[in-house]
């Protein structure tokens, strides 16, 4: 496995319905205005240093299992809580991208809610049924569309006219200040990553990996600029959005908007089986002949839950996932490999 590849999966693992939507930066960063910049400086930072970090140790125990990447980081004590943590909110983020598509199918396609919701929860069930590697490939296959859909929305934006990037609203923010959400953004985001990151360990060698884990933050963080730029320009209109980016494709062509809806709802695909099959492999193993079965249930799950809201969700569930993960994030960091 190539450096760009390990890069590409980590970058599909982190964006999904939240990144590409602009939801998630607005809730993380965007609401801080300019503040907001050095929150996402040091989350882009603490992505390369931990994301290869986490792979390295999966590598040195030479197993590709998530549950034993937590052991190793959090010992006896921690490793326990961690797992439980970790096995919780990936059903949570799961429910948050199938959540998504609903949304984008009412806003965009004036389709039942009810009818995204099914076609991605069943979607991302056949997916991960297929296997871990075909998991893998679709994930890294769309992360170029991806990267391009958004620079070239938010490029646009930021060099058609004159900027006012003054804009805050720091009481809207979920967290009270820049640094802890830039934290809590890296710990929800890597804390779920590891169930893909670990398998990549035991794929590729120590120099590869390290070089992708940087690849995968610089393409994390640079998209992620221009979204909050982005999202910024077009404050305060783009924050009373469910789908903020949705709302500035709009402002380029209704031919941009609709094409980005469509990189939208793949991007969301990726993360959503990348979380499934996290949740799931974490309950069943994969030669275990119950793998699916709890997979087509944890899907159907997912659909009723999915019905709380998208934004809802990201608000609420995000945040806590962030919190909750610090203490994986903290042992990380103190971990010695």
């Amino acid at each position: 496995m190539s450096a760009l590849k390990v890069g590409a999966v980590y970058i599909g693992t982190v964006v999904g319905a939240g990144f590409a939507s602009g939801q998630e930066i607005l809730q993380f960063f965007g609401y801080f205005g300019l503040w907001g910049l050095a929150g996402l400086a040091l989350a882009t930072l603490l992505f390369g240093l931990l994301g290869a970090k986490v792979m390295l140790i999966a590598q040195r125990s030479g197993k590709g299992s998530y549950s034993r990447v937590i052991d190793a980081v959090g010992g006896r004590r921690l490793g326990p809580f961690i797992s439980m943590v970790i096995t919780f909110f990936l059903f949570g983020i799961f429910v948050a991208m199938v959540a998504g598509t609903g949304a984008v199918f009412e806003q965009e396609f004036n389709l039942p809610r009810s009818l995204g919701l099914a076609v991605m929860a069943g979607i991302s069930a056949v997916t991960v049924l297929s296997g871990l590697g075909r998991v893998i490939d679709t994930i890294s296959g769309v992360v170029p569309f991806l990267i391009a859909a958004v620079l070239g929305v938010g490029l646009y934006i930021l060099f058609s006219g004159p900027l006012d990037l003054s804009w805050s609203a720091p009481a809207r923010a979920t967290l009270p200040c820049w640094p802890l959400s830039g934290l809590a953004y890296v710990s929800y985001n890597l804390t779920l990553a590891v169930p893909i990151l670990a398998p990549m360990g035991t794929l590729a060698g120590s120099r590869t990996l390290i070089k992708g884990a940087l690849w995968g933050a610089l393409g994390l963080g640079v998209p992620a600029l221009v979204i909050l730029l982005t999202i910024l320009a077009g404050a305060p209109e783009a924050s009373g959005y469910e789908i903020p980016m949705l709302a500035m494709a709009g402002r380029v062509a209704p031919a941009v908007r609709k094409a980005y809806t469509l990189v939208l709802v793949a991007e969301v695909y990726t993360t959503a089986i990348g979380s499934l099959y996290g949740f799931v492999s974490r309950l069943v193993p994969g030669q275990s002949p119950h793998f699916k079965p709890v997979t087509l249930l944890v899907a159907l799950g997912a659909f009723f839950a999915g019905h709380l809201g998208f934004s809802q969700i990201v608000a609420t569930v995000y945040p806590a996932i962030g919190l909750a993960g610090f203490v994986f994030l903290a042992a990380l960091a103190f971990k010695k490999i």
